[in-house]
């Protein structure tokens, strides 16, 4: 039985590795895939991006809708390109996806696939928060539409990676990940505590390229300008972040986790966009979210290079 997805996302040089992933499962449906600004403000760079991976995958029958270009209610403070470079796949150009986008908002879009099929999708948001958050806007009643809500970002007890606290996902739009956090769906959320396991660097890369194929290729080539950016910071490898929201939902026996409630803080001065955990229980408030915390990686990677090796 498949379980049929819609992924929200960002595209830089880790979203095109979880996208990829999720063509590569035949335990996944993608239904279609949304943008978002984050690892750019350009949506229709992003956008462009989402359709020239799905083409790269031989996948233009997927849809892709455009969604928001900013955050609910503050500035875009995004850097991303630094990591990702100029066109966030580490100047790797792509053709030109053969199609456009749909006429939809990725919001209204998200709403309408979910009223299609309710009880049966899962969200996948590997990007700032703001397009579920709309969504949320449009159909208060979304949270029981979906299966549930798989989210990159957040760090429980890790630091943050864009400020001493914060994850750059959540940053990027804390108040819409606070509304996607109170929403009362159930959430896997693969954050900084589990998304730093394991890092990679050039002999991964060659075993992604020695596949042969077009997919493999593109991820090895990209991924050298975003090592680059890691090894400049004082890594010897590069995280593979939003691949763990996908991989959790078709291995997720790889991976340990905690059942814990979390909030998120959008008025902190020095803590703004932190995902605060209550381990606790001091809220006596109902745990909501599946809190990875660690995964086999041997396994992971093995599993991760045999399915990119399947892409055209």
């Amino acid at each position: 039985m498949t379980i049929p997805i819609l992924i929200d996302t960002d595209p830089g040089v880790d979203d095109a590795m979880a996208l990829l992933l999720a063509l590569a499962s035949p335990e996944l449906d993608v239904l279609g895939v949304t943008t978002v600004f984050g690892n750019s403000d350009d949506i229709r760079l992003m956008t462009a991006n989402a359709l020239a991976i799905l083409a790269l995958a031989g996948r233009d029958d997927i849809p892709v809708a455009a969604g928001s270009a900013h955050p609910l209610t503050r500035p875009y403070a995004g850097r991303a390109h630094l990591v990702h470079g100029d066109n966030c796949l580490g100047g790797v150009q792509l053709p030109v996806a053969p199609r456009q986008a749909e006429p939809t908002f990725a919001a209204q879009f998200i709403v309408d696939a979910c009223r299609a099929r309710p009880g049966e999708v899962t969200l996948v948001a590997v990007g700032p928060l703001t397009n579920l958050a709309l969504a949320l806007r449009i159909e208060p009643a979304l949270p029981k539409l979906v299966r549930g809500v798989a989210i990159m970002g957040g760090s429980a007890r890790a630091s943050g990676n864009i400020t001493p606290a914060a994850e750059f996902n959540i940053f990027a739009d804390a108040e819409a990940a606070r509304l996607v956090f109170g929403a009362g769906w159930e959430i896997i959320m693969a954050g900084l505590d589990v998304t730093c396991s394991p890092r990679i660097a050039e002999e991964y890369l060659d075993r992604l390229a020695a596949a042969g194929n077009r997919a493999g290729r593109f991820l090895a080539d990209a991924f050298v300008h975003y090592l680059a950016f890691y090894r400049s910071r004082g890594f010897t490898g590069a995280c593979m972040h939003d691949v763990h929201a996908v991989m959790a939902l078709v291995r997720p026996e790889l991976y340990t986790a905690e059942r814990v409630c979390i909030d998120v803080e959008t008025a902190g001065e020095l803590t703004r966009g932190q995902t605060v955990a209550d381990f606790r229980g001091l809220w006596n408030r109902p745990a909501q979210t599946r809190l990875l915390t660690g995964v086999d990686e041997t396994i992971f990677l093995d599993e991760f290079a045999t399915r990119i090796a399947r892409l055209p």
